[in-house]
């Protein structure tokens, strides 16, 4: 007889509470367990499998709605569809974090700006146009000190380009990045992508060039060896924003 597991054995195995457990049965991502003669829920092995696999779809960020259709799929027990269905969820959700930290950039260069306008004009008396409360001040200076000598500046984690701007810019690097074949991790905190043969290579370091323009954390460097054409992007204040723009290494 195959063993049974009781819901508090079965919430100290898979880290689901058992509030989430009942909710789960409500819903149907779970099927309901039988029961023992006096009552209590008894799991089988069964259910700690599936249950594994919705800890996993929700690792990768997928919505209750997207774990119930996953768990039909893998009821089926054929492992294609069920990658097939996690790869197109893996390709938007990788789509939509890019897009949020493109946003997110773009506030911190915000919140950078009002930083230094704030306290750059303070009238006697109510806010005005130049106190930076209501407006940005025109004059605001840059958030990087001009006086400041290059070689010890700090560009900060901002980015330059607008919403609109930014999302046809996430959509470029999707472009070439179909080009990439392998993606090492350098010692700095980047990422090596080696790209394939047929990659434009002309085209990607216009478009390293472009995203360096506007967001002056990131660097770029294009390599020739005898591992092929590769593009290196350096940003050791900001591995997340490699990882998410430019994936994660193979």
């Amino acid at each position: 007889m195959d063993p049974t597991y009781r819901i508090a054995e079965v919430a100290a195995r898979s880290g689901f509470p058992p509030s989430t457990l009942r909710y789960y049965e409500q819903i149907g991502v779970l099927p309901e367990p039988d029961r023992t003669p006096g009552g209590y829920r008894a799991y089988d092995e069964h259910a700690l499998e599936r249950l594994a696999f919705i800890a996993r779809a929700k690792q990768l960020g997928c919505t209750l709605p997207e774990i119930t259709d996953l768990v039909g799929l893998w009821d089926d027990r054929s492992c294609a569809p069920v990658q097939e269905r996690l790869r197109h969820l893996a390709a938007t959700k990788i789509g939509d974090a890019q897009r949020r930290v493109a946003e997110l950039t773009a506030f911190i260069a915000q919140l950078q700006r009002a930083s230094v306008t704030l306290g750059a004009h303070t009238p006697d008396g109510p806010c005005d146009e130049g106190c930076g409360c209501a407006t940005v001040a025109p004059d605001a200076p840059d958030p990087v000190d001009s006086t400041t000598a290059a070689a010890d500046r700090d560009p900060g984690i901002a980015c330059t380009l607008g919403a609109t701007d930014m999302d046809g810019r996430i959509d470029e690097w999707q472009r070439l990045l179909t080009f990439v074949t392998a993606r090492d991790p350098l010692p700095d905190g980047g990422l090596r992508l080696t790209l394939a043969p047929d990659a434009p290579v002309g085209e990607t370091a216009a478009l390293a060039a472009a995203e360096q323009q506007c967001c002056a954390f990131f660097g770029f460097a294009l390599t020739v060896d005898d591992r092929g054409t590769a593009l290196e992007v350096h940003a050791p204040a900001a591995a997340d924003a490699v990882a998410a723009l430019f994936g994660i290494p193979s």
